[in-house]
């Protein structure tokens, strides 16, 4: 059976960048980490929806909080299966710090990609693009049907890929300049849009699941030459069938997708009680099943206090858990088998299971954020609407940005519209994905504001 190795899989040569030597007491994992959080994209987390769009209070996750929090989580998450591979002959010695600090990389990157409003921001753009499509004119006209899955299903994580290899810092030239071990860590769906969703239309066709990797997709065409040379230096097990080439996952993004996991499940629970969607009892319930219970004094401690005792808790006991599950199902990971999260394969599934329940009933359902999603909805398409016609010019004039209108040159400068790299109608589609999906929502709103003729 092919198995991946460790040798290859913590690879820390640097994209774009393989021949450089790490300096004395920097290891390149920690250059991925401070590369991550010193950069824009990642600070403009601060103002981008986790649950809540334009939550007013204080206490209410942002993705940068949750971002921050993730990478805390996946360090704890590193460490503990580091030790575990060590003792068993599985890792060299003091290699454990090596994967503590590519997953805490790769958990600090895991949102950079999304763009405003959450999830539903997602849907919104996917569902504008849509619908250009479904009118088939000017750039939208000329796109192929696999490339128009980038689009149509707008996918964060494959943003985050094409921010972090292409756009950030050396643009073009290996963008953020990350280790191959951290960007192997950081892709969750190692495959195309057209790729991924064949593969779940043949599974569907079967009554089957698909591959755990193919359920959305992380790579764009633009950069399927990078992940390529991601894969290769870290020696991720390649699939070929009908649909294109796709790869197995890195053993590694198990352990940042179950950081994500506890760390968006549970604090959910809390947002939900500071924002009065829940109350103390039902969290404590919720949160006491991952644990046990407890039968600490809390009489003196107010609602908030105990939820965050018992947030503290919840998310220790899952740790182990999800620690557990990587050392029970080591053999498929390192196969390339294993096709869950560690989460759901572990001691505390049923307790998550009855949170994401409860999550979907009385928390994504609530009214202030469902009318806010509404508003946030409108506000995007809003934006794209109203910038697009830049582009449709830009084609005219051969892509030519020296040849824009007056109007066009200056609605472009106004709008911060960066038209680099733009040269055909593909490039012009993920321009203006780039656009949209970086803003924050406070931006978002501003810029809707200004196309829409609104002073202020």
């Amino acid at each position: 059976m092919t198995r991946m190795r460790w040798d290859r899989l913590l690879d820390t040569t640097l994209l774009g960048e393989a021949d450089r030597v790490a300096a004395p007491n920097r290891p390149m994992y920690a250059q991925d980490y401070d590369r991550i959080v010193f950069s824009a994209p990642f600070r403009r987390l601060a103002n981008k929806t986790q649950v809540h769009p334009l939550s007013a209070h204080d206490h209410i996750h942002n993705r940068l909080i949750h971002s921050v929090e993730t990478n805390s989580v996946g360090r704890s998450l590193g460490i503990e299966a580091g030790q575990w591979l060590e003792e068993e002959g599985h890792l060299e010695p003091g290699a454990k710090h090596v994967v503590s600090g590519v997953v805490q990389a790769a958990c600090a990157a895991h949102d950079i990609g999304n763009p405003p409003f959450g999830h539903s921001g997602e849907a919104a753009i996917g569902a504008w693009f849509a619908d250009r499509f479904a009118e088939g004119r000017g750039i939208f006209a000329g796109i192929a049907p696999a490339d128009r899955a980038e689009f149509e299903r707008f996918e964060g994580n494959a943003q985050g890929f094409r921010l972090i290899t292409r756009l950030e810092m050396y643009r073009n030239d290996g963008g953020m300049r990350l280790s191959h071990a951290t960007l192997g860590a950081f892709t969750k769906y190692p495959a195309l849009a057209a790729t991924a969703g064949a593969a779940r239309d043949r599974a569907r066709d079967a009554g089957t699941r698909p591959y755990k990797g193919l359920a959305k997709f992380g790579i764009f065409r633009a950069e399927m030459p990078l992940f390529e040379q991601v894969a290769a230096r870290c020696g991720l097990l390649a699939v070929e069938d009908p649909s294109g080439r796709w790869w197995r996952r890195h053993p590694l993004v198990f352990l940042v997708e179950a950081a994500d996991d506890i760390c968006y499940n549970i604090l959910d629970l809390e947002d939900a009680y500071v924002a009065g969607d829940l109350g103390a009892d039902q969290v404590k319930s919720l949160l006491g099943a991952l644990f046990g219970g407890t039968n600490r004094d809390v009489s003196a401690a107010t609602g908030y206090e105990e939820i965050t005792y018992y947030r503290a808790r919840s998310i220790s006991a899952s740790i182990r858990a999800a620690v557990a599950a990587f050392i029970a199902n080591y053999d498929s990971i390192m196969a390339g088998s294993f096709s869950a999260s560690l989460v759901s394969r572990s001691e505390v599934a049923a307790a998550f299971a009855e949170i994401e329940a409860t999550a979907r009933s009385r928390i994504f359902n609530a009214p202030r954020k469902t009318q806010l999603e509404v508003t946030g909805r409108n506000i995007l398409h809003r934006v794209l609407s109203g910038v697009l016609p830049v582009y449709e010019d830009l084609k005219a004039q051969g892509w030519d940005a020296a040849r824009l209108s007056d109007y066009h040159r200056q609605l472009a400068a106004a709008a911060e519209v960066d038209l680099r790299d733009v040269g055909d109608d593909y490039s012009a589609l993920h321009s203006l994905a780039d656009y949209v999906s970086g803003m924050t929502d406070r931006y978002a709103v501003r810029i809707a504001d200004m196309l829409s003729g609104r002073m202020g």
